[in-house]
């Protein structure tokens, strides 16, 4: 008798050993950390759009996809267009301090509009909106 409940107490001992390696797993020299993009672009717009609002998104993104390949699969660089007319919306667009259709680069607490160049150049020359772009970006990057 005095056998088994030696037994049956190492077994237990040995089971939550496991058991608590188990739950609270620790890892030495590992760390998660989430990175957050070092550039952001956004386009802010409304649902009712002209052809200008429209280039102004289509040839950004492209421009950004087509100058930052590499960044934006790293994550490096975000681009995103943002509805103004979602309910969801409105917390970043008060966090980047968008108040209507508005083109933005934010990088560490830096706003850059670029409004006025999207819409000049968009629609007739989105090279120069590229380059306004690039001109933006690089030096955050």
């Amino acid at each position: 008798m005095k056998k088994l409940v030696y037994v049956s107490a190492f077994v237990l001992l040995v089971a939550s050993l496991f058991t608590v390696s188990a739950v609270n797993p620790q890892k030495k020299g590992t760390a998660t950390i989430t990175k957050l993009p070092k550039v952001e672009v956004y386009y802010f717009h409304y649902t009712r759009r002209c052809s200008t609002c429209q280039a102004v998104e289509t040839e950004s993104q492209k421009a950004v996809s087509a100058l930052y390949p590499t960044q934006l699969k790293e994550g490096k660089i975000h681009f995103q267009a943002i509805n103004l007319d979602d309910k969801g919306s409105n917390i970043l667009a008060s966090k980047c301090k968008a108040e209507g259709q508005v083109l933005l680069v934010i990088s560490s607490g830096k706003r850059i509009d670029l409004t006025e160049q999207g819409f000049m150049y968009a629609l007739n020359k989105p090279e120069k909106l590229k380059a306004e772009l690039k001109k933006t970006i690089d030096p955050l990057l």
